[in-house]
């Protein structure tokens, strides 16, 4: 699928999409008004009127990995869209002013030394594949929009892993989030 970088993806709820929503729940901050389907698109979204809401992401490269991390994730990353992972979630989230006041250098530093974020995903792969897109620069609501892709058996392991997620350090910065579950339609 999609891997260059700078690529400008959209996801655009409404009543047409590749993927049904199953569960649409708010975990922290402001809601997103409920929809039926999501479509993901490559460059910018065209205005649809029937259209709920449109978040707008940008693949750039892993700001807080290192070399070595990347060099790990990049030999267990399965590619999306495999037919047998028909389960996606796509978890929109914002981080409080005070992360972002923080040096580059103490955020990598709860990000992985406290808070184990790249570790722990690591033990999750190749089960769940995941894209992380950058919103924060496009002036969008969310500051990183994360998509995840697995087989319906790895389900109970994708909850277990953003529990652990959310259960660190880092998620104290967390000011807005929503968790948006999903089923590739037939």
């Amino acid at each position: 699928m999609l891997d260059h970088a700078r690529a400008l993806v959209h996801f655009t709820a409404g009543r047409h999409g590749e993927w049904r929503v199953k569960d649409l729940r708010d975990v922290a901050g402001a809601p997103l008004p409920p929809t039926e389907r999501v479509s993901i698109g490559i460059g910018p979204a065209l205005p649809d009127p029937q259209s709920g809401w449109s978040l707008r992401g940008v693949l750039s490269h892993l700001r807080y990995t290192t070399a070595d991390e990347a060099a790990r994730l990049a030999a267990l990353q399965p590619p999306l869209g495999r037919p047998e992972a028909s389960r996606a979630a796509l978890i929109p989230i914002s981080k409080s002013a005070a992360w972002w006041a923080l040096p580059q250098d103490e955020r990598r530093a709860i990000y992985e030394e406290r808070s184990r974020h790249t570790s722990i995903g690591l033990e999750y792969l190749p089960r769940i594949a995941r894209r992380l897109h950058h919103s924060r620069e496009l002036g969008e609501p969310f500051d990183f929009l994360t998509w995840f892709e697995f087989a319906p058996e790895h389900e109970a392991a994708f909850d277990e892993l953003v529990a652990r997620l959310r259960a660190s350090e880092e998620w104290r910065y967390v000011e807005r989030e929503v968790d948006i579950r999903l089923a590739r339609s037939a």
